[in-house]
């Protein structure tokens, strides 16, 4: 089985995309009063901080972010209850930013089958009751096995099962990048392109 890599966003189109979810996420919510941005581990946490960098420079005024650890939460673990066990600590980072009775806007790098931001939710509401909880991705790939749906999308890519799509970001991957990895010798699945 062969591997074709094809770039879909760069640095550019990154920026670009961000920028975009900035402005909608002010419109959304008629500027940042009450919002809290929360980025999930690890690439959600870069996206968000950038996405917070971004809202201040538009509004001039900081917006609260922080990272969700939402590891105890994975309904693929072995065992979810002996790992919420201890869970508080796992989870907001900083420990100070609250979500009670906040606009969470959860940030994750990709979006496929919605599983990582059911345990995402599940993670926010051990820490507080926001009161809405809106869901920011840069890249939306299709194949949901659960209702999730994104209100802020940097970009629709629609894929088979058998292509994978990889985020690289500068504070973990030296670069700004999107790229679809396409498995040669995999069945194609005309299908699983609609979003």
């Amino acid at each position: 089985m062969s591997h074709e890599t094809h770039v879909l966003m760069d640095e550019i189109a990154i920026r670009r995309a961000l920028t975009r979810i900035a402005h909608e996420i002010l419109e959304k919510n008629k500027g940042i009063d009450d919002c809290v941005l929360v980025g999930i581990r690890t690439r959600g946490v870069h996206l968000a901080q950038r996405l917070a960098e971004k809202i201040a420079e538009i509004e001039g005024a900081p917006i609260p972010w922080g990272e969700l650890d939402v590891t105890a939460y994975r309904d693929d673990r072995s065992s979810v209850a002996e790992a919420k066990g201890n869970g508080k600590e796992l989870l907001m980072n900083p420990a100070d930013v609250s979500v009670h009775d906040k606009k969470v806007i959860l940030f994750d790098d990709v979006l496929y089958t919605g599983r990582t931001i059911r345990a995402a939710m599940d993670a926010l509401m051990h820490c507080g009751r926001p009161q809405m909880i809106q869901l920011a991705v840069l890249a939306d790939r299709g194949h949901r096995e659960l209702p999730i749906r994104p209100d802020y999308i940097g970009k629709n890519i629609p894929t088979s099962k058998s292509e994978e799509i990889v985020v690289a970001l500068q504070e973990t991957d030296g670069k700004d990048e999107v790229t679809i990895i396409q498995n040669r010798g995999n069945s194609y699945d005309h299908n699983s392109q609609s979003t």
